[in-house]
């Protein structure tokens, strides 16, 4: 690193906590494994040479204390062009408490911030700055959440097919035996032009798994079908993947938090499409690694949440195919950010020119900030 350049001046970090929401309507919501009814988000900015960065992560609030008591001393002094760098560094810096899981939270809002710096260091959009493979990225509705009743499930997928996507997915695995019913449903709604994708959020055993598959393609025409069983069960994907009908994509990756992660599931031909998460994998840096080694194997990517970031990261990535633009994650970041791309014919399409990725805290959403405060641990308000 040059002597008489930028440095990273001030770190930022804090917590927001977000309820769950249906038209307006405070709720919690399922999945094929668990109930929830807020979402958690980190978000920190670092400072430049009188310029920002920002990043967040789906992160749980304890990524906070690692962001302040471990990550920003790496981060304080650092060039901010020296992304790459400042990247290992922070995965070296928690190797004794773990990579995956909140310390990779706390890497990835860290690195999105520290990308967006350096693009707006230099007056450039991030897209413009990495290259773009694409001027605009294919984006699916994502919800359906299993305790949705029948109406309110027709009118979810209905709306996203109504706005121009061309494909949308719901959640199944909680009752298993009326899945095949919940998928008619869906299907009805949305008509025969969209896509209809599921997941079981590795809800199922691997034989009634294969089972579902072949009843959901043949009479709901399902074409994806996410962690059909854990991803941690590499065999069952795998086994998924070789017997589910040809239509059908098994996808997973969303748990993915290092580069051997992805190698993992590459390695053991567990997935038709690869799934990477920027929030979760390392942020930029991560998630175009994770691009890739997609390329290297010769398999499309599908961005896992936080639609307004993997708007841009979406353009950026040659084997991206498309995005999720989760239904938390939509009001969440309408909430808290102004810049969201808007949707295009059935695609997220960025604004090139905004420099970084576009995006900036706004002023709203400040009854749900639960903690804020800078490297040094001082509350600011």
């Amino acid at each position: 690193m040059s002597e008489g350049r930028a440095r990273v001046s001030r770190v930022q970090a804090g917590t927001y906590r977000i309820p769950t929401t249906l038209r307006g309507r405070v709720r919690p919501e399922s999945d094929g494994t668990a109930t929830w009814d807020h979402t958690d988000v980190v978000v920190v900015i670092v400072h430049a040479a009188g310029e920002t960065g920002l990043g967040y992560a789906y992160a749980s609030p304890a990524a906070l204390t690692v962001v302040r008591d471990t990550l920003a001393r790496v981060v304080l002094g650092s060039d901010p062009f020296d992304t790459t760098h400042t990247f290992w560094a922070m995965a070296r810096a928690v190797r004794n408490m773990g990579w995956p899981g909140i310390a990779a939270g706390a890497i990835s809002a860290l690195d999105v911030a520290l990308h967006d710096l350096r693009a707006r260091l230099l007056g450039v959009s991030l897209i413009d700055l990495l290259g773009a493979a694409r001027p605009r990225v294919r984006a699916y509705g994502s919800g359906g959440f299993t305790d949705y009743s029948d109406n309110e499930l027709a009118g979810q997928l209905a709306g996203w097919a109504e706005q121009g996507m061309t494909a949308v997915k719901m959640k199944i695995g909680s009752d298993p035996a009326d899945d095949s019913r919940r998928t008619m449903v869906a299907r009805a709604a949305i008509g025969n032009d969209v896509e209809l994708f599921v997941d079981a959020n590795g809800a199922l055993d691997r034989k009634p798994a294969l089972a579902l598959a072949e009843r959901i393609a043949a009479d709901a025409g399902a074409t994806w079908f996410e962690e059909p069983v854990s991803s941690d069960d590499l065999a069952g994907l795998h086994l998924l993947r070789q017997r589910s009908p040809a239509t059908m994509q098994i996808a997973a990756g969303e748990y993915a938090y290092t580069p051997a992660s992805f190698r993992l599931l590459i390695d053991a031909q567990a997935v038709d499409t690869l799934q990477a998460d920027a929030t979760r994998c390392g942020g930029v840096t991560g998630f175009l690694g994770a691009a890739q080694q997609c390329i290297a194997a010769g398999i499309p990517l599908s961005a896992h949440t936080a639609p307004a970031l993997h708007a841009v990261l979406g353009c950026v990535a040659q084997p991206v195919v498309h995005m999720e633009s989760f239904h938390d994650h939509e009001l969440v970041e309408a909430l808290l950010f102004d810049g969201v791309s808007p949707l295009v014919d059935g695609c997220l399409e960025p604004r090139r020119d905004r420099a970084g990725h576009g995006l900036r805290l706004g002023d709203r959403g400040t009854e749900y900030r639960t903690a804020w405060e800078d490297e040094a641990g001082n509350h600011d308000e």
